[in-house]
């Protein structure tokens, strides 16, 4: 799955991932594409609060896997 989130800014990249990660199957990632500063902060510790697997983040694009 992939979230456009460009031109959104801080909290609504996070807040459409938390919408968005129950759809996606355990195991399954979800890129989030944010051009927001904040998002290279927030995504990561969303990640980390939520116990779920930022698997890369890099030019704008964010990759979580979904753990539980």
């Amino acid at each position: 799955m992939e979230l456009d989130c460009r031109g959104l800014l801080c909290p609504l990249p996070v807040i459409k991932l938390a919408k968005a990660l129950p759809a996606v199957a355990v195991g399954d990632t979800v890129t989030v594409l944010a051009d927001d500063p904040a998002a290279a902060t927030d995504i990561p510790a969303w990640c980390r609060m939520r116990s779920q697997e930022l698997v890369s983040a890099a030019e704008n694009a964010y990759v979580v896997r979904r753990v539980s």
